[in-house]
């Protein structure tokens, strides 16, 4: 695939509110039109090229939690560190497209390069996927976690085989037959032992004839700080025993909301209520981060909605390795309330002292409106 990747709708000729049918459609086209065994021999690597970048993009926007996580996160370390390309052509499906090519089956590792496309199956085990729920100060600094995760392993007593087996004639024992397609080898799972490469004599008791056995593992997932709820881990090798490989275990994560704190990617946003003395003369005020307090000076005459940056007190940035955010503070200017006659004879003193001057925003609104007035 080239360096620097083209977006895939752009690969694809649709727009991002395509529908599922509608990109179907579109890769169906050009997969017809840029199929290597239907140019000539001097276009056929460009042509090869080209077929492995459509097919790339239909993979992801093909799948709604591929194109999801694309479609916030573009060709960024977001995706392209989050998917491999075995992640993105996992259970992607090209049998119905390229049944209009002559061709069948679902595996093209002669045109990917082997690894999950280029598996017979069962021989890869399946997939796991579990939610971790995770508080506000876990996923900003970081944090390991042990879970218990219900799975499937291989047979201690068989060795997965399921007990005494007898080699398929047909395949010889690989549970695939191979077929050569121009350029590409498809590789169908045998249909007299189902991808098995034999069938067992003999059941094993411990797992009954499934070369399987049900067991509980306790797990460390380790979850990196200045982690977003959405995301999700990859434990590569911690899903389901297949024949020859072991299937992955995804974490998606979740992220209980703070009392204090929101956050705008590694940016922390909190909201300070300042009083009126303090946004009119000025203050240095104390404020939390997820380590520690910091000084923070209000300038006299701050303005109500007014945002100070205090750099570095963010939280770290999973996209940036090494960077950090910011802490944000958006000041809201409080008008008190419930004031006594007391304090309502101050304000209106004070006011009266003020006078427009110490105003300019409503003096100039009141300029403005009293020349409309004018104009009438």
């Amino acid at each position: 695939m080239p360096t620097t990747k083209r977006d895939y709708y752009e690969i694809l000729g649709v727009q991002k509110s395509a529908t599922l049918d509608e990109i179907k459609r579109a890769y169906r086209q050009l997969a017809l039109k840029h199929h290597p065994d239907r140019v000539g021999a001097e276009h056929k690597k460009e042509a090869e090229e080209k077929f492995k970048e459509i097919s790339e993009a239909y993979a992801v926007l093909s799948d709604a939690q591929k194109r999801s996580v694309y479609d916030q996160y573009g060709h960024t370390p977001g995706f392209d560190q989050r998917y491999s390309t075995e992640d993105i052509f996992r259970n992607a499906d090209f049998s119905s497209i390229f049944e209009d090519l002559g061709l069948g089956g679902s595996f093209f590792e002669g045109l990917f390069g082997g690894g999950a496309l280029g598996a017979g199956r069962g021989a890869r085990g399946s997939d796991l996927e579990m939610e971790l729920p995770l508080t506000f100060e876990e996923a900003a600094r970081g944090t390991t976690k042990m879970v218990t995760v219900p799975r499937r392993e291989l047979c201690h007593e068989c060795r997965g085989e399921g007990g005494e087996r007898a080699a398929c004639s047909t395949c010889r024992g690989t549970g695939q037959i191979r077929q050569s397609a121009g350029f590409m080898v498809i590789a169908r799972t045998c249909n007299r032992c189902g991808g098995q490469g034999g069938t067992v004599k003999k059941a094993c008791p411990a797992c009954r004839g499934s070369g399987r056995v049900a067991v509980e593992r306790r797990i460390e997932v380790r979850v990196p700080a200045g982690i977003e709820s959405g995301m999700r881990l990859r434990l590569a090798g911690e899903g389901e025993a297949g024949p020859r490989a072991r299937g992955d275990l995804y974490v998606h994560l979740t992220v209980k909301p703070h009392p204090l704190f929101r956050r705008e990617g590694p940016h922390l946003i909190l909201e300070y209520p300042a009083s009126i003395a303090q946004a009119a003369l000025g203050a240095e005020v104390e404020l939390p981060t997820m380590n520690g307090r910091v000084s923070m000076k209000i300038p006299p005459g701050t303005q109500s909605g007014t945002v100070f940056r205090v750099r570095g007190k963010g939280l770290p940035d999973v996209q940036e390795r090494g960077g950090t955010g910011d802490l944000l503070v958006r000041v809201s200017v409080e008008t008190p309330t419930n004031l006594t006659g007391a304090q309502r004879k101050a304000f209106e003193e004070l006011f009266r002292a003020l006078g427009d001057d110490a105003h300019p925003a409503r003096r100039s609104f009141l300029a403005k409106l009293k020349e409309l007035i004018k104009q009438r």
